[in-house]
């Protein structure tokens, strides 16, 4: 079943911004025709056109903890069912510099992704994980993906961003196992690490 509309899970404000738990908001962000967003559905609406289809893309507004809320909102206007929804997420469990995409599963913990999950009641939607790695000694994951990318890391984190926007069209314009066999293996961290 094609995708049809890509949700990126974040948290809305200036304040979360820049932060590690907005890489899903980024990663849509780039695919915004124009950069065009409209609020509806308690979150901005976008639309981006991937190999002459139209694709619907959607930030909740409602906090990461409550997107799903936000998510099946937009969902049943458009009537996306289950299987043709994308959900753009940060994942700890990766390290900076890899994405995985998967056709369904389990929530990882993934607070953005439970919400999603109970909302739709399915988990029959496929994930793009962006990796942001583990948080350092002393940092509490819940202050670590609150934290913007340390300089080190913000080449990193831009061209894992570019990866993801091409995983998520060819998973729009092909297929969610063709996007997990091209991008699945791809490691962007620097060789010296």
């Amino acid at each position: 079943m094609p995708i049809r509309m890509v949700v990126g899970l974040g948290n809305p404000g200036t304040r979360y911004r820049a932060t590690r738990h907005n890489v899903g908001f980024c990663a849509v962000d780039e695919l915004a025709s124009e950069g065009i967003w409209n609020e509806h559905f308690l979150g901005l609406q976008s639309e981006a056109d991937v190999n002459g289809s139209r694709l619907v893309l959607f930030r909740p507004l409602t906090y990461m903890n409550r997107s799903g809320i936000a998510v099946r909102r937009c969902a049943e206007h458009h009537r996306v069912s289950s299987p043709e929804l994308l959900v753009v997420h940060d994942d700890m469990d990766l390290p900076l510099g890899r994405i995985r995409v998967r056709p369904g599963g389990g929530t990882g913990g993934h607070r953005g992704v439970e919400s999603v999950a109970n909302h739709l009641e399915s988990t029959e939607f496929a994930r793009l994980r962006i990796g942001i790695g583990r948080p350092p000694t002393g940092v509490s994951p819940r202050e670590y993906v609150l934290m913007p990318f340390a300089r080190g890391e913000r080449d990193v984190a831009c061209e894992v961003l570019r990866l993801s926007v091409r995983a998520i069209e060819t998973a729009a314009a092909h297929s969610v196992q063709k996007a997990m066999n091209r991008y699945n293996g791809c490691d962007l961290r620097s060789q010296d690490e």
